[in-house]
């Protein structure tokens, strides 16, 4: 069952952009945003609305500009460069659409690093690494490298790095954007397990409408701004 506390909270947030001749591009225009603990929330809307840009925002990726958000109740434009590395490590995993693997690290040395980086020991982070491949059905793979695996495997190799130090809230950006739709299903499916298992809070952007619509809040972003288009009661 969801707590339903606020994990989210975004206010009035702005954001924009210099190009590469000087002008300003406003990207986000005022958003507001209130997701609950526990809850699984899509994000739709087409390329260049802020999206993305949104997302990483809210992971601490990029400086705010203008506004507040707070993530766990804890506020990111007050927090250092490293305390926001750290309180990312510590409580938010993210899942791209291709994958942030590093190419020379196996699949193992992949979900092994963020529980090392968080002070975890060698042989705990082994451990953990091993036990989170086998989660997400890598047992067999888990000596591969990125070059070595499909897509697929690829993006469950990502999912079991973003879990490795058991955050709060995961977030998506496409996750099954390069893939097909019967491995893309599987990989929504492992998502979504996570979230009803874990009571992990799942935030997706996406451009499909059918996995939009199975989430509990829907959201809508048009010229850098963000409405609430429907939600239902997660069970």
């Amino acid at each position: 069952m969801s707590t339903m506390n606020p994990l989210i909270q975004v206010k009035n947030l702005h954001k924009s952009y210099v190009d590469g001749v000087g002008q300003k591009l406003t990207v986000l225009r005022g958003v507001n945003l209130s997701i609950s603990q526990g809850t699984t929330s899509s994000i739709v809307g087409a390329s260049g609305t802020g999206k993305s840009t949104l997302l990483h925002l809210l992971g601490g990726l990029e400086k705010i500009e203008d506004g507040e958000i707070q993530i766990a109740g804890r506020s990111l434009h007050t927090m250092t460069r490293s305390e926001i590395s750290q309180f990312r490590n510590q409580e938010i995993g993210f899942v791209f659409q291709f994958h942030q693997l590093l190419q020379d690290f196996t699949a193992l040395e992949n979900v092994f690093l963020p529980s090392r980086i968080n002070g975890m020991s060698p042989q705990q982070s082994r451990d953990n690494a091993i036990s989170l491949l086998e989660r997400v059905g890598l047992s067999d793979r888990i000596h591969h490298k990125p070059a070595q695996l499909s897509g697929g495997e690829q993006q469950r190799v990502a999912i079991a790095r973003a879990i490795a130090n058991s955050p709060q809230l995961i977030l998506a950006d496409e996750p099954t954007g390069n893939l097909d739709p019967e491995t893309g299903q599987h990989i929504l499916e492992l998502l979504l397990d996570l979230h009803k298992k874990q009571e992990i809070t799942l935030v997706i952007i996406t451009h499909d409408l059918a996995i939009a619509s199975i989430m509990q809040n829907q959201y809508s972003m048009k010229k850098g701004q963000l409405t609430h288009t429907s939600s239902t009661t997660p069970s």
